[in-house]
């Protein structure tokens, strides 16, 4: 166990090695593909698969929510920095993050398990919500506040509405119609183009 400093905050142990973790995220990965549920998958399982010790991992993990969540964002696609040039540049690059992440669960068999399995766990989804989807919230929250303040959008929209707006499209076309075919790059910009002729101002 970590022990305290003397404002009673945790103290790390040995500097973080990035091949620990390398191998300790390979070994979740290795364990779910030989069909390792997520209720057998005890850090203990991960330790002695990885190689390591208990301790390594949770010196690096509170918990196996927090490492799960981790392993499966290694899995995703992350989210690209944004050119910065226009708000329409940078809505189109992240509807098109949206598109390219869901194609990845669609065409992944491992993931499109893993998130199956994740819905099952309200601690681990929340958690999953709170580390990797609440910051792409944000993050669109941050453009589409940009937006407003350059006279783009029109001020007083309601900003969680607005980003769902553009990403919920996406999510539909690629997430809830199985069997359908995948909309190809150029759907991210008539998505933008047409939410965005809806919120500019009046002219």
């Amino acid at each position: 166990m970590d022990k305290q400093d003397k404002d009673g905050e945790p103290r790390r142990g040995r500097p973080r090695s990035e091949a620990a973790e390398r191998q300790i995220l390979e070994a979740v990965i290795k364990l779910l593909e030989d069909g390792v549920s997520l209720a057998d998958l005890s850090i203990e399982r991960i330790a002695r698969t990885a190689g390591v010790g208990k301790a390594t991992i949770y010196r690096r993990w509170a918990g196996k929510e927090e490492l799960f969540v981790e392993v499966v964002q290694s899995m995703e696609s992350p989210t690209p920095p944004l050119p910065g040039r226009s708000l329409r540049d940078d809505l189109v690059r992240m509807v098109e993050n949206v598109r390219q992440r869901s194609a990845a669960k669609q065409s992944s068999a491992l993931l499109h398990n893993v998130f199956a399995q994740m819905q099952s766990y309200p601690k681990l989804w929340s958690k999953y919500h709170s580390l990797v989807i609440g910051p792409r919230r944000e993050l669109m929250d941050e453009v589409l506040r940009r937006g407003i303040e350059n006279g783009e959008i029109r001020a007083g929209i309601d900003l969680e509405m607005a980003g769902d707006l553009f990403v919920a499209p996406m999510l539909v076309r690629t997430m809830m119609r199985p069997g359908t075919e995948l909309p190809g790059p150029e759907f991210a910009e008539r998505i933008v183009d047409a939410v965005l002729e809806g919120l500019r101002p009046a002219r």
